[in-house]
């Protein structure tokens, strides 16, 4: 268990040589800090040029220093955050003469921990402050940056204010059965727990987009051997990520690339071509193709134009919609007015993936579908992970026991029951839990220094 009451110090920038390095120092003795190694505390929030002299007084460096007055600091304590030139040599003789005076070394998280212990910020904004630092698109850093204002956290508290008020309802009963209270209205409260059931099912069905957004979109490019498979994926990577070859059946595994498309980062899977009679080591590629494509976000179905349309084994067939799937008519510079009659119809892009023809097309094709993934709850972008979705599906499970308990007029004991289980299950998603060893848990997954 980390002691709150120690000064902490790490450096809040990565290790590397840079052109600056930040060292964050938090707790009771940063303002002696300060005052001795710089000799006042200034104004909150102004950075000031100074020199930073170690206990001997040796110049370590030229440096600003910003000082922050609790509770108004990111961690909600006194806090200094000192930004050296960016030698890590400069910054590690900083932090040593910090411990030198009394600080110890921040644990990984440790600054958010204390954020959010502090009251600075519920712990779906302390668990956006690493989707912020980790996103890769501007999908996920839009969401990352809702989440740090709290948009969960206001879903969140909603949701509580709701079902307080059908826990007090039914609890009066239980606790003042000789009282005048108007009778007992069942059907009232289940109508109001179907609401909060839906509510609550609306926030889970982010789960997948926060899914897409932190892992990306799994897009799979599959077709016939020869249909230019291989050669979109360099088309689309920029590079020659996979051997291009005349000799059908090159590609025997699948390749992933990760690339951006427009606002999304995307997973591009390239798959064996789906031979109709492959050999043995052919058919464990395909095997290998439908393994991939049964997890897809997206398809890229890249048929050749030269050669008859081709059949599709039943369990990629099954998986294709015009939802997930872009039909990538390939070799439009050998029949360009080639057609080919799909069994449904699919958006349908015509590319040469040899001569780049098409490819901008085709890439807004692919945001399109990319931005139906794209979940807003009351006008703010939601998108929960896998620790809220946990916690959230245990509510729905004590929701629906709840209103199944009603229906068949069980006791209201049970039922108020299982609406506490839900009001635990939603504290679990902001944070008001007292078990120190989630949090422990969830904050050493975080960087030093944040």
């Amino acid at each position: 268990m980390l002691n709150h009451a120690d000064t902490i110090a790490a450096l809040a920038t990565p290790v590397g040589t840079s052109a600056i390095a930040v060292v964050r120092a938090s707790g009771p003795q940063a303002a002696d800090l300060v005052r001795a190694i710089f000799g006042a505390t200034p104004p909150p929030r102004l950075a000031q040029h100074a020199d930073y002299r170690d206990r001997a007084g040796v110049l370590v460096d030229d440096v600003l220093f910003t000082w922050f007055a609790g509770p108004n600091s990111f961690t909600g304590e006194d806090t200094v955050e000192i930004s050296s030139h960016g030698n890590p040599f400069i910054a590690q003789k900083i932090l040593e003469d910090l411990f030198a005076r009394g600080c110890r070394p921040a644990e990984a998280g440790e600054f958010s921990k204390r954020a959010f212990l502090n009251g600075r910020m519920d712990l779906s904004q302390a668990e956006a402050v690493m989707d912020l630092i980790h996103a890769r698109s501007e999908r996920a850093l839009a969401a990352a940056n809702q989440q740090l204002r709290g948009a969960l956290g206001r879903h969140m508290s909603r949701l509580v204010v709701e079902l307080v008020g059908v826990l007090a309802v039914i609890e009066a009963y239980i606790d003042f059965p000789e009282e005048d209270l108007p009778p007992e209205d069942r059907k009232a409260v289940q109508t109001r727990l179907a609401g909060l059931l839906a509510d609550t099912n609306r926030l889970l069905a982010t789960s997948h987009y926060g899914e897409l957004l932190r892992d990306g979109i799994k897009t799979v490019i599959l077709g016939e051997p020869n249909a230019g498979k291989s050669s979109l994926l360099n088309r689309l990577v920029g590079r020659e990520r996979a051997l291009v070859s005349p000799e059908p059946g090159t590609t025997r595994d699948y390749l992933e690339e990760r690339i951006m498309i427009g606002p999304h980062w995307l997973r591009l899977i390239d798959t064996a071509g789906l031979n109709a009679s492959p050999s043995p080591l052919e058919k464990r590629g395909i095997d290998k193709t439908i393994e991939q494509a049964a997890e897809a976000d997206l398809f890229l179905w890249v048929i050749d134009l030269t050669r008859p349309l081709p059949a599709l084994p039943s369990a990629l067939a099954s998986r294709l919609t015009p939802a997930n799937t872009i039909a990538v008519f390939n070799k439009i510079d050998l029949t360009p007015n080639a057609g080919v009659e799909l069994p449904q119809i699919f958006p349908i892009v015509n590319i040469s993936a040899l001569h780049g023809a098409g490819l901008e097309v085709l890439e807004a094709a692919v945001v399109r579908l990319a931005d139906a993934f794209h979940i807003e709850i009351w006008d703010e972008l939601v998108a929960i992970n896998a620790r809220h979705a946990h916690a959230l599906d245990q509510a729905m499970t004590s929701l629906a026991s709840a209103g199944q308990k009603l229906a068949v007029y069980k006791p209201s004991e049970l039922v108020a029951s299982d609406l506490r289980h839900v009001l635990d299950a939603y504290g679990q998603v902001s944070g008001k839990i007292s078990n120190e060893q989630i949090l422990d848990h969830l904050f050493a997954s975080f960087c030093i220094g944040k």
